[in-house]
């Protein structure tokens, strides 16, 4: 038996087309090693959407050669994608397949095994406006409680800082049926929350012109036996369609949260971002949200150090922020990424300037997590348990994205308990169930 090792850089998307993968050669035979072990092949699922992703994805391939010349070394994913001719010159690599043909990928090692004599084969296919989806199937781990299912792949939105476009292609939807198919799948392997991802979310179906939206892959999911929580992947704020938050006000399966990166709370930054929206616009969505789905967690992206940020358009993103009291919001520094419109653009951030901003809105987010948290003080919430952490305590996810942790054992992980807020705890909540 053949032993393989994966090693997934990035995002969530990426994690689940390697879990698929793994699923794949498992089924083929293969012994799944971890990546630390010495293996028959080794596969790095890689991440160029920062200069820390792209150098971590190199130091994993040449980990992977190092530890056994003799194995089959592949990358996949990104990297190859962005940059084929700079993976190929990698010493040690044998096979590079990118974002689209993961589904063949045992036939594409096989063939590799086989082509000795070849030192490095391609399979990086351009994505034109004409591809399709890749349905990869049984993309989730057997040891986790929360199933994530990838219905949506690449984006036209072409941010200027984002290399992701050119990484992931055109849009690209997983067809309604098929949805309901893998979430039926998901819910017979005993998963209690499903959440549906994509790479530009709120463009499911877009790319049809027939209609088809967000809300109807929401409602086709919703309509599955058995099926207890839903929850939604990142989205932009433009996209968030009106019948999608009735749905969520009225669904109580569907997850009070969403996750609505702004990016900048300055609007010569975001015009500069070529995003889509205006902070007035963002503004005015999150107060009708808000109003209809009282208690909803919006947690955010926002990226500090923009090439033009001075440090007046950093203090209108830092007020504009806090005037938004988001639940969570997850900080990045600019990163250059050759290839993008901003990594040409004048009067760059020096690095201590983003990283003072970035840790002064940390600060920021602390303090407003924490506010949000002190808002669920008292309140029952329904919380998916994950795992035992210590004798006699559990800990999970509420519905509202909040951590909790509760007295119980082991036989309780997997389960949807309610749980009664008592007090802060850890970077959550702790309560008693009921």
């Amino acid at each position: 038996m053949k032993k393989i090792a994966f090693h997934t850089l990035g995002c969530k998307v990426n994690q689940v087309d390697t879990a698929a993968m793994e699923n794949m050669f498992i089924a083929e035979g293969y012994e799944l090693v971890d990546f630390n072990q010495t293996a028959d092949v080794f596969v790095i699922n890689t991440c160029v959407v920062t200069n820390t992703g792209q150098r971590k994805s190199r130091q994993a391939i040449n980990r992977a050669i190092r530890k056994n010349p003799e194995a089959l070394v592949v990358v996949t994913g990104c990297y190859p994608q962005t940059a084929e001719e700079e993976v190929r010159a990698i010493e040690g690599v044998d096979l590079i397949v990118g974002n689209q043909d993961r589904s063949s990928l045992v036939a594409l090692v096989k063939q590799a095994q086989l082509d000795t004599k070849v030192d490095t084969l391609s399979n990086v296919r351009k994505l034109e406006a004409n591809t399709t989806f890749e349905e990869l199937s049984g993309g989730n781990n057997a040891e986790k409680t929360r199933a994530y299912l990838k219905i949506q792949e690449g984006c036209n939105q072409y941010c200027t800082y984002c290399i992701i476009p050119y990484a992931r292609g055109p849009l690209r939807s997983r067809s309604l049926e098929s949805i309901k198919e893998e979430v039926a799948k998901l819910v017979v392997a005993n998963y209690k929350e499903v959440v549906l991802i994509g790479i530009h979310l709120g463009c499911y179906g877009k790319e049809s012109g027939e209609g088809k939206s967000l809300y109807e892959a929401v409602n086709a999911a919703l309509t599955v036996t058995g099926l207890e929580r839903l929850r939604l992947g990142s989205l932009e704020s433009v996209e968030v369609e009106d019948e999608l938050l009735e749905l969520m006000a009225s669904n109580p399966k569907l997850c009070p949260h969403l996750h609505l990166p702004l990016q900048s709370g300055c609007d010569k930054i975001l015009k500069a971002m070529h995003r889509p929206y205006s902070t007035e616009q963002f503004k005015i969505l999150l107060s009708k949200i808000k109003n209809k789905i009282p208690g909803i967690s919006i947690t955010t992206d926002i990226i500090v150090g923009f090439p033009g940020e001075t440090d007046a358009d950093f203090e209108e993103t830092y007020n504009f922020a806090k005037e938004c009291g988001f639940a969570k919001m997850h900080i990045f520094p600019y990163s250059i990424r050759q290839g993008t419109p901003a990594a040409n653009f004048p009067d760059q951030v020096p690095e201590n300037i983003k990283q003072e901003r970035a840790n002064k809105l940390a600060e920021l987010d602390a303090t407003m997590h924490k506010n949000f948290l002190e808002a669920n003080l008292g309140k029952t919430l329904a919380v998916l348990v994950e795992q035992s952490v210590e004798a006699g305590l559990v800990e999970g996810l509420s519905e509202n994205y909040l951590r909790v942790w509760t007295n119980g054992d082991a036989e309780l992980s997997g389960k949807i308990v309610n749980v009664k807020v008592t007090k802060l705890y850890e970077d959550g909540l702790f309560g008693d169930i009921v």
